[in-house]
């Protein structure tokens, strides 16, 4: 299962290149011939930022599939899987954190609020409290924000945690859906005993809410989360990937 999907999706370390499955003349997906036969790396990695992330789960979620019908040759399982959160397990960005940001700006008065054209550019920066951080030095702090970098600190820290309440409250609605794929390719994972785990620089409580919510508590007990406040420097810090 997992060994084909690393296949179809082993083209590059950003896994733009996947094989598209082709299928027989019966109709029935199969792994393009030599796929099959390359050995599976310890894990994958599946990162959003290259917008056909929905596409590879879906080729690899198809590659697993035809293993399972006897498609091909079993090979050997990689170690883990490891997903990244926003923009790979759920389309959460625009439609998500962005509207909690604005609803936490909005709560405080603030005056600011992030369209959609904006947010593409603070989503250059990672963490939350950094991109706010970075967005007020550079175009000034609202007139109800502290004068001195302690308060400011605080500041940003209390407007995140209140912005994260906001976003967890979204997910608990599921008004978000995973995306395609993802839950499928999830279960056949864990059905093959390959670990499963979500990597992300997002705060642990959003990351969680979303695995718990979405995927269901009892897929969750079996995934393990990392997130952005277990290590000292987010992205672009190669510390946080490691």
């Amino acid at each position: 299962m997992a060994a084909a999907a690393s296949s179809a999706l082993q083209q590059g370390s950003n896994f733009t290149n996947a094989h598209r499955v082709p299928r027989t003349s019966s109709g029935q997906q199969r792994i393009p011939s030599g796929v099959a036969r390359r050995s599976a790396p310890s894990s994958l990695c599946f990162r959003a930022g290259s917008g056909r992330t929905a596409a590879v789960v879906r080729t690899a979620a198809a590659a697993a599939a035809a293993v399972g019908d006897g498609g091909a040759p079993a090979v050997s399982l990689p170690a883990a899987l490891l997903f990244d959160c926003d923009g790979v397990l759920v389309d959460t960005e625009k439609d998500g954190h962005r509207i909690s940001f604005n609803e936490a700006f909005a709560e405080r008065e603030l005056g600011v609020s992030w369209d959609v054209e904006l947010y593409g550019e603070l989503l250059k920066i990672g963490g939350g409290k950094e991109r706010m951080t970075a967005y007020f030095n550079k175009t000034g702090w609202p007139a109800k924000a502290p004068k001195t970098d302690e308060e400011r600190k605080e500041f940003i820290a209390s407007l995140h945690k209140r912005k994260t309440e906001l976003f967890m409250a979204l997910i608990e609605k599921k008004l978000l859906p995973l995306r395609s794929g993802v839950q499928r390719l999830i279960d056949e994972a864990l059905g093959k005993e390959v670990k499963v785990a979500v990597c992300s620089t997002s705060n642990e409580k959003a990351v969680s809410a979303i695995v718990s919510c979405l995927l269901g508590p009892d897929r969750a007990e079996k995934i393990a989360i990392f997130a952005g406040d277990v290590v000292p420097r987010k992205k672009p810090d190669p510390l946080c990937c490691c």
